[in-house]
C-alpha cells in the first residue's frame, strides 16, 4: 500500500469543481457556484478571475494556444482566460447545450461534449465552432480526451458506452459490457489505452484503441468514481466523490485508495500539478494536495 500525505488548501469562492495545470506553472480550476475561474501557484495565495456568476463553469483545460479553455455549462458558452486573466466567450450555436467536458485535439483545436444537445463540438483557437451530431439520442456526452490514435474519447453517461471521434468526425461507439455503469471521466493512460470511471457502477474501465475493454471493481462499489488522470508512478489517480477518497490504480490494475481529511469533501476534479504532486479539486472549497510519503 502506498503511504501519501494529503494537505487541505482552502481557496476563496463556491464549489471549486474542475483542475487543470496551466502553461505558468500554477494550477487552474473552476468555481462552479460562484461563476469564476481560480490560480494558484503551490505555495501562494489563490486567486480568481470573475466571470457570470450563474454560467457555472466547469472542466478547465490547457489549450493549444497557451491559454486556459473551460466550458460554461449553464450559460452554454466556451470560455477562454489567458494566463494573465483576460476572459473571452463563444456561445455555442445549439440553445441549451450544456457544454461540460473539454480538451485539446491533435487537430490544434479544442474538442468538447454537449450533454443535452448530444453532440461532440470542436472550437477553434479563434472561435470557430463545429458540431457533431451522435448516433444516439439522450446519451449525456460527458468528460473527453485526446487518445492514442489521434482521435478524441469521450464517456456517453446515459448511452452507457465510450464514444471515439475522428478529428473529420466520424463517430464510433463502443458499449460497456456493464449495465448502468454512467461513466463519467476519462483520461489517456501511460500505456496507450484509454482509462475512464463509472460513477454508478464502481469500477475503473480501460479501453484500447481497438475497442477492446477490461473492467476493475473499486473496494467500495458505491464510491461514486467522478475523475481520473495520469500520474507520474505510472498509475492513474481517480477522485471518489461518494466515497471522499482520492485513489490509483497501475496499468495492470492494482487499486490503492486513501480518505480525504475532511468528511463529506466532495472530490470532482484531478490533475497532476506544477509540483509533482496530485491536486484534487474539493466542492466543499478547497484544494487537497497528495503526494507519496516515504515510510522512515
Amino acid at each position: 500500500m502506498t503511504v501519501v500525505s494529503i494537505e487541505e488548501h482552502p481557496v476563496a469562492g463556491s464549489g471549486p469543481y474542475a483542475i487543470t495545470t496551466g502553461p505558468d506553472g500554477a494550477l487552474w480550476y473552476t468555481l462552479v457556484h460562484s461563476g469564476r475561474i481560480g490560480r494558484l501557484v503551490p505555495g501562494d495565495e489563490p486567486e480568481s478571475h470573475p466571470l457570470d456568476p450563474d454560467c457555472g463553469p466547469t472542466v478547465i483545460t490547457t489549450g493549444p494556444d497557451g491559454a486556459l479553455w473551460f466550458t460554461e455549462y449553464r450559460a452554454h458558452r466556451i470560455g477562454r482566460i489567458t494566463v494573465d486573466g483576460a476572459v473571452a466567450e463563444f456561445p455555442l450555436p445549439t440553445p441549451q447545450s450544456g457544454p461540460f467536458g473539454i480538451a485539446a485535439g491533435p487537430d490544434g483545436a479544442l474538442w468538447f461534449t454537449e450533454t443535452t444537445a448530444d453532440r461532440i463540438g470542436r472550437i477553434t483557437t479563434d472561435g470557430e465552432v463545429t458540431e457533431f451530431p451522435l448516433p444516439a439520442t439522450g446519451a449525456f456526452p460527458s468528460a473527453i480526451t485526446a487518445g492514442p490514435d489521434g482521435a478524441m474519447w469521450f464517456t456517453m453517461n446515459q448511452a452507457n458506452a465510450i464514444g471515439r471521434i475522428t478529428t473529420d468526425g466520424t463517430v464510433t461507439v463502443h458499449p460497456l459490457p456493464t449495465a448502468a455503469a454512467a461513466p463519467v471521466g476519462i483520461a489517456l493512460g501511460p500505456d496507450d489505452a484509454v482509462w475512464y470511471v463509472a460513477i454508478a457502477a464502481g469500477h475503473i474501465g480501460r479501453i484500447t484503441a481497438g475497442g477492446e475493454i477490461r473492467e476493475f471493481p473499486l473496494p467500495d462499489r458505491a464510491g461514486r468514481p467522478h475523475a481520473i488522470t495520469p500520474g507520474t508512478d505510472g498509475a492513474l489517480w481517480f477522485t471518489e466523490w461518494g466515497g471522499n477518497r482520492v485513489g490509483s490504480i497501475t496499468a495492470d490494475g492494482v487499486i490503492d485508495v486513501h480518505d480525504l481529511p475532511t468528511s463529506g469533501s466532495e472530490p470532482h476534479g484531478i490533475t497532476l500539478g506544477p509540483d509533482g504532486a496530485l491536486w484534487t479539486a474539493l466542492e466543499i472549497g478547497a484544494l487537497a494536495r497528495i503526494a507519496p510519503n516515504p515510510l522512515p
